[in-house]
């Protein structure tokens, strides 16, 4: 014996005792979102028993077992046709916490046809009540008595036998008597409407009383599971269901099948555009039963254009049930229900046009997401898809129709600097500022070989401008001089050149890789010597200049461009550098906005001199 076996061998086993009233804390605290799941635990209980009664008789026709709710403000019942238990099941399964009466042996073989544990889950009624009665007749021991299982919760129960006429037929009545402080979710039409919320999918006929005649809470099967006569009164039906569920009429309902997880459901379309990576939840069912109002997970992110209710066999809830267990089964349906929705996308491009316009209208950004990584997309939508271009919102295969070669800028301000000049010197230029659009322009010739894609740079631009005559360059040297040293504190340079519209005095081209490089060299000049500036310093770069390109068709920068008097030339070349800046649109610097109100000012009081 060893010494640690020494030390204990006087040592008695000793079994945890379970604060019942803390543990409930817990269960609302922590694990269940809301009082309401009380109802979907008796529920899960009565369709668990259900189940396994029905594997003991197996040719009853399909309604001779059911569910039975009543509820008149003073108590809510549940009572099931379903296995039932006998007194040794009810001090091994009520009494002991957490132990779930499927995972006996003898019905382990069938675990996988079960909802939930019944354990934990008859917990969750002492959220609403302060006690439990259970009165349950066994249908694997026809001979055995009816027996009661009374419940407390400060932890006490009892459990007495009854006579046969007390319970004549097989299976279990639940019955609550509800706290004052639970009212709210035990009056007969918050009862009436949790058993329709939880359980309008499940396979077993449920009804509800409040003292009148009893009325079906699953009255039909799940719209998918019922026979149409034709196609189209299918469709209809499922987006009426879909409407009636979400709130929306879908713009088209995919419908889902995935035999290897019992899984079917549909897909909504969701007819308007959503903000990127907002995820909406979706409605799972297992086995019949609700689980999630916001299941984000069973689909891929990018698929936020859909919004799902299924109903599924075989993934697995988590401890609330109310949520999935992630695991390979998860990602499994989560990969094939991303090919569902792949595939409808597949046949609207190839069989409806004008769905799958309305579909991109209002949802291409969530497609142009998914295309930048899925190579089959790309090749199917990249030419169906908009873009913002300088012959204004178009498709790809439009757009590389009309011009050789598709320039595509880095920012939307560098799309808004050029477009109306690049417009008007036939230039094809895409914006590439939005999420995922430059990227899928620069794929176009892998769909279009024949297509030519480049970054559009200043070089490019300049070199589509009109140069000036010699002789109106020679007169605007001066002029141009003396911008270039106002502006160098912008590291701007300054030429002169005709383009259209004439209305344009002034193009400044500054990207933004050359702004931060600009940047970054200043404070390298700024910590020179320090340990900071070296390690700018190293990686330096040659700086690239701003360029303010006049146009000498514009009546302003032609009278500019005539001013002889120095300070004057100056202030109307910052003048100039700060219009342009502004129709750039993008966020100006401090040194730009004080430029702007400074040239105004001077401006304003040469004005006034030359009026005195």
């Amino acid at each position: 014996m060893t010494q640690h076996d020494t030390a204990n061998a006087g040592a008695a086993d000793r079994t945890f005792q379970v604060d019942l009233r803390g543990l409930v804390d817990l269960l609302s605290h922590h694990l269940y979102s809301s009082p309401r799941v009380y109802l979907r635990e008796l529920l899960q209980n009565a369709v668990d028993a259900l189940t396994a009664r029905r594997a003991l008789a197996p040719d009853a026709p399909a309604d001779a077992f059911g569910i039975r709710l009543y509820a008149d403000g003073s108590v809510v019942r549940v009572e099931d046709d379903g296995v039932g238990l006998t007194e040794a099941d009810v001090h091994t399964f009520l009494a002991t916490i957490g132990r779930s009466s499927k995972r006996a042996e003898r019905i382990a073989e069938q675990r996988a046809d079960f909802i939930g544990q019944f354990g934990i889950g008859l917990l969750s009624c002492f959220l609403v009540a302060d006690e439990i009665l259970v009165v349950s007749r066994s249908a694997r021991t026809p001979d055995a008595p009816a027996v009661e299982w009374r419940g407390h919760g400060d932890g006490s129960y009892s459990v007495r036998t009854l006579p046969a006429s007390a319970r004549p037929q097989p299976g279990t009545t639940v019955s609550l008597t509800p706290r004052a402080d639970a009212t709210e979710w035990t009056k007969p039409a918050q009862v009436r409407s949790l058993a329709r919320h939880f359980g309008s999918l499940l396979r077993h006929p449920v009804t509800f009383s409040d003292g009148g005649a009893p009325a079906p809470v699953n009255p039909e099967p799940a719209p998918w599971a019922r026979t149409y006569p034709t196609p189209g009164a299918r469709q209809r039906a499922l987006a009426a269901y879909g409407a009636d569920v979400f709130g929306f009429t879908p713009l088209d309902t995919i419908e889902l099948d995935l035999p290897a997880v019992g899984l079917k459901g549909i897909a909504c379309v969701l007819p308007e555009a959503v903000p990127a990576g907002r995820r909406h939840g979706h409605r799972v069912h297992v086995k019949g039963m609700l689980l999630s109002e916001q299941a984000e997970e069973i689909l891929p992110e990018w698929a936020f254009f859909v919004r799902c209710v299924v109903d599924a066999e075989s993934l697995r809830p988590t401890a609330s049930r109310e949520s999935l267990y992630e695991d390979d089964t998860l990602a499994a349906v989560r990969d094939a229900l991303a090919e569902r929705l792949r595939a409808w996308m597949a046949r609207a491009a190839a069989s409806d046009p004008e769905l799958l316009g309305r579909f991109l209208q209002a949802h291409h950004l969530a497609v142009k997401s998914l295309a930048v990584h899925d190579d089959e997309i790309l090749r199917m939508l990249l030419p169906w898809l908009p873009f913002e271009t300088t012959d204004g919102n178009t498709t790809l295969d439009e757009f590389a129709r009309t011009h050789a070669t598709v320039l595509v800028t880095s920012s939307v301000e560098e799309f808004r600097q050029v477009a109306a000049i690049a417009s008007a010197a036939g230039l094809g230029v895409v914006n590439g500022g939005y999420t995922y659009d430059r990227a899928l322009v620069h794929r176009l010739p892998e769909i279009r070989p024949e297509a030519s894609v480049a970054d559009l740079d200043p070089a490019t631009l300049t070199a589509h401008l009109d140069p000036v005559d010699r002789e109106s360059e020679l007169a605007a040297a001066a002029y141009l001089a003396q911008a270039r040293d106002a502006l160098a504190v912008f590291d701007c340079d300054v030429a002169l050149r005709t383009f259209q519209p004439a209305s344009a005095p002034a193009l400044l081209l500054d990207s933004r890789e050359a702004r931060h490089e600009r940047t970054r060299s200043q404070l390298a000049r700024e910590q020179d010597g320090g340990l900071w500036g070296d390690i700018l310093g190293a990686l330096r770069q040659e700086a690239p200049k701003a360029q303010l390109i006049l146009n000498q068709l514009n009546p302003l920068v032609r009278a500019a461009v005539a001013i002889a008097e120095p300070e004057l030339a100056r202030t109307s070349a910052e003048a100039l550098y700060g219009q342009a800046a502004l129709l750039s649109r993008r966020p100006l610097r401090p040194a730009e906005s004080s430029l702007i109100n400074r040239s105004f000012l001077d401006l304003l009081a040469h004005a006034l001199r030359k009026d005195s």
